[in-house]
């Protein structure tokens, strides 16, 4: 598995919307993954003065990220390759 980053901008989002968006994530990442595609969200960080948003997904390849996204009705600009360096 590797970790992808998707890069968003919600410029203009409520908190409440935000919530929904990131549930909507998690249920969609859940559903792939009862369906034989692994895919797991991370996190996210979120700045509200730009609106720029960037979640960190699990998954074998971009194509079940961008599978994810899609099915969740979740804008996006790009996924690309990331390396999630937590302590």
């Amino acid at each position: 598995m590797s970790v992808f980053m998707v890069e968003r901008s919600l410029k203009g989002i409520s908190m409440s919307e935000l919530g929904q968006a990131q549930q909507a994530a998690i249920q969609a990442a859940s559903q792939l993954s009862r369906l034989g595609t692994p895919v797991r969200y991370l996190r996210s960080t979120f700045v509200p003065e730009s609106g720029a948003c960037m979640c960190l997904f699990e998954a074998r390849d971009a194509s079940a990220v961008q599978q994810l996204n899609e099915s969740a009705r979740l804008p996006y600009t790009r996924i690309v390759p990331a390396l999630d360096l937590a302590p």
